[in-house]
């Protein structure tokens, strides 16, 4: 495993550690979960000190495997029904402008627990009217019924992941399908939503240049409106490997070949994660 990474990886110490220290703490009193924390993220700090976090539903033990990511392979449990409502109250007292939702994802429960989506947005609006919302769904097993669902509830951004290239994805993603998160991203248009779709893909795999361009254009043929690209870190040794620290000016060249094809937005870098400095990105497409 590549262990050692390059400069471009260093950020500033937080000056505040109490305040991320505090935060922690209250969402572990309201049972909550945040994927900043499941899935270790290095951006943790930055975002908890400018008042943004991802909040993860459904619990958090995921019914996939997938070899990338640091979250809970653990028993799957009842959903708790007061999540949706515990979830818009702390977005309420940390007074949140933009709210990111992702969640595990649950193969086990009805629509794959779409319908608990749909509670959270409207949880939300109701003590938090005028906010935006940006939920980062799993693929449902490519149910257009649940996608559905989640589209009625009118969130500003919904985003599918599709987190590495094609030839990749019996390896790193075994129980997910690269052409179903395609389709997914492609009907939620279809069915009639009017917001905007984004999507992500981790880098430094072992993918080559001609996968990732393959994937850019995949994503856009699909309807997708906002790409991220960021490098993949291994969460420990038991998860796949680091194969290649992505230089920048490859970053800054996959950006000008994704808006070159008419992304509306491309976030491209070493930290970038798909719902990094989000509200930044819905600013940029919407100004």
């Amino acid at each position: 495993m590549i262990s050692r990474l390059p400069s471009w990886f260093k950020q500033e110490i937080p000056k505040d550690i109490s305040t991320i220290k505090n935060r922690l703490r209250s969402f572990e009193n309201a049972r909550l979960n945040t994927v900043c924390q499941s899935a270790h993220c290095p951006n943790i700090n930055h975002c908890f000190e400018h008042n943004s976090v991802t909040f993860m539903i459904l619990g958090d033990a995921c019914s996939r495997n997938c070899s990338f990511c640091a979250v809970h392979k653990d028993r799957l449990y009842p959903l708790d029904l007061s999540e949706p409502y515990n979830l818009a109250l702390a977005i309420q007292n940390l007074n949140l402008q933009y709210i990111v939702i992702t969640s595990v994802t649950r193969d086990d429960l009805p629509y794959g627990g779409a319908t608990h989506y749909c509670r959270a947005v409207y949880a939300i609006r109701a003590l938090n009217p005028g906010k935006k919302i940006e939920l980062l769904i799993p693929d449902f097993k490519g149910s257009k019924s649940a996608l559905l669902l989640v589209v009625k509830s009118q969130p500003d951004i919904i985003a599918h992941n599709l987190e590495t290239v094609e030839c990749l994805y019996s390896k790193i993603r075994p129980q997910a399908r690269y052409n179903r998160s395609l389709k997914v991203l492609k009907n939620i248009k279809e069915i009639g939503f009017d917001g905007f779709t984004k999507s992500g893909i981790m880098l430094g795999f072992g993918e080559c240049e001609e996968d990732v361009l393959k994937a850019i254009a995949d994503l856009k043929d699909a309807h997708c409106d906002i790409l991220t690209l960021g490098q993949y870190l291994a969460p420990s040794k038991a998860h796949a490997r680091v194969k290649e620290f992505i230089p920048l000016e490859k970053f800054e060249f996959y950006r000008q070949k994704a808006l070159a094809l008419g992304f509306k937005a491309v976030f491209s870098g070493p930290l970038v994660r798909s719902s990094y400095r989000a509200q930044e990105v819905y600013a940029k497409i919407t100004e």
